[in-house]
């Protein structure tokens, strides 16, 4: 086997060198070209050699995890793609095909450029985005691109070379200006992309900063990352993973509690020795690693396989902690699993677990008002079903945990299909956030909710 020590990646003007496909239909191998023209794709050796299952290939559901397929386009827009690509069209001529679709992709879902990109002292702070008034994110520049990446990534505008649609800061101090004014701030969440795609040196620029900076109401830092799934390595073997795992310790020893926000979207991928490995170094240094996921339609649409995924993450010293609904922008007529299922699938993996693995919410979809929980289906009124909602966050923290209730729906697959019950117009939080939406605010401030 290669020894997955020495990185290595795969774009798609190289996807062919890979040893593996040779056992692939020239088709599945076209499919990947079109469909790579318009979603991101990279891997690389640790993905291919230690995920995939081959002799499942296309069907096997790392595959499909990380490379693109021809159903992760609509069949219009695949058919516009393959005529260029099958006519030799120049390659100015498929960007501008590829750019126009990806506009009609929903780049930028839940506000994230409209409302949730923050202010200090009148200057708009890129890079950053403050949704709920307890946690700000920040997008270092250097992480903006990924170990590999996820066919189904509602930041995938991020890594397909349209500049105006990327969020990056380098700006380390006007965030620990933003903290300061901002006391309500607890949580500061580096995002991106993948922050541990950087050196050890290059995290530390953004860590430190807010360590001597001394702010009292900073209370935890998270990591949002793949990497211990894509690239355990990267704790293990680099050449700087002593430096990040001494970083880790440097949080702890200040006060502060470091999460890695870890995604783990099949139960095989815990599976790998390096894998477990890392795992098991990450938890030395006093960080805690919460885990998360999307239900995916081909990936993980099934409750067996999250209770496998929760008990195994469990018995490794993590946290389960979200299971999502895809998001609605990319490839998610792919990807999405109707609400109704996917609280089913939900409601039956969590029968299959213990306490400890109770720790996990969902499913919630990140959307445009908040995080809102599906709770389940219940009947009322002579038989009459509703789908029971609430929200885990929200814009206005007084919407948190509030029960509301929409129509049933089996095939509705996202917040904005949904109609509210009882022949109400609205759902209690949309007056406010029509009001938000015609003042143009930015963020939900601190000083709005006393």
């Amino acid at each position: 086997m290669t020894d997955t020590r020495q990185y290595k990646a795969y774009a798609l003007s190289n996807f062919r060198n890979i040893p593996q496909m040779e056992r692939l239909p020239e088709a599945l191998k076209f499919d990947i070209e079109v469909v790579g023209q318009v979603l991101p794709f990279k891997t690389n050796n640790f993905v291919i050699d230690h995920l995939i299952d081959w002799d499942r290939a296309p069907e096997d559901p790392l595959f499909i995890l990380t490379f693109p397929q021809r159903g992760m386009l609509l069949p219009h827009h695949y058919e516009e793609i393959a005529g260029l690509v099958n006519s030799g069209a120049e390659s100015a001529v498929i960007r501008a095909a590829a750019n126009r679709i990806r506009m009609a992709l929903n780049p930028h879902p839940a506000g994230q450029i409209s409302h949730n990109v923050p202010d200090l002292d009148g200057e708009t702070l890129d890079g950053m985005q403050h949704k709920y008034r307890e946690t700000v994110l920040f997008f270092p520049s250097q992480g903006q691109t990924c170990h590999a990446y996820c066919s189904f990534c509602f930041r995938w505008p991020q890594f397909v070379g349209l500049s105006d649609m990327k969020f990056a800061s380098r700006e380390v101090d006007r965030l620990v200006a933003y903290l300061r004014a901002n006391h309500r701030v607890t949580d500061v969440l580096f995002t991106g992309g993948d922050p541990l795609i950087m050196s050890a040196r290059h995290l530390a620029e953004y860590i430190e900063p807010l360590l001597a900076a001394d702010l009292p109401d900073l209370r935890h830092i998270r990591l949002g990352t793949k990497a211990l799934s894509y690239w355990p390595y990267k704790f293990l073997a680099d050449g700087d993973a002593v430096d990040l795992l001494a970083l880790f310790r440097k949080v702890e020893d200040h006060g502060k509690h470091l999460a890695l926000m870890a995604h783990f979207n099949h139960p095989r991928e815990l599976e790998p020795e390096p894998v477990r490995q890392a795992i098991r170094a990450v938890r030395e240094t006093g960080a805690v690693i919460r885990t998360q996921s999307p239900l995916l339609a081909h990936i993980n649409d099934d409750p067996a396989l999250w209770a496998e995924m929760w008990n195994t993450q469990v018995d490794l010293g993590c946290v389960p902690y979200y299971m999502f609904v895809a998001r609605d922008t990319g490839a998610q007529h792919y990807f999405a699993v109707p609400l109704v299922r996917a609280w089913e699938i939900f409601r039956e993996a969590y029968q299959r677990v213990s306490g400890l693995c109770r720790t996990v919410r969902g499913p919630s979809m990140s959307a445009n008002p908040g995080k809102v929980q599906v709770l389940g289906v219940s009947e009322i009124q002579e038989g009459k079903k509703v789908i029971v909602l609430r929200f885990i966050q929200g814009r206005n923290p007084d919407w948190i945990h509030r029960p509301f209730f929409a129509e049933y729906d089996e095939q509705a697959t996202w917040l904005s299909e949904l109609r509210p019950a009882f022949g109400e117009k609205q759902f209690f939080f949309e007056p406010e956030l029509d009001l938000f939406y015609r003042e143009n605010l930015r963020t939900v401030h601190a000083e709005d909710y006393e």
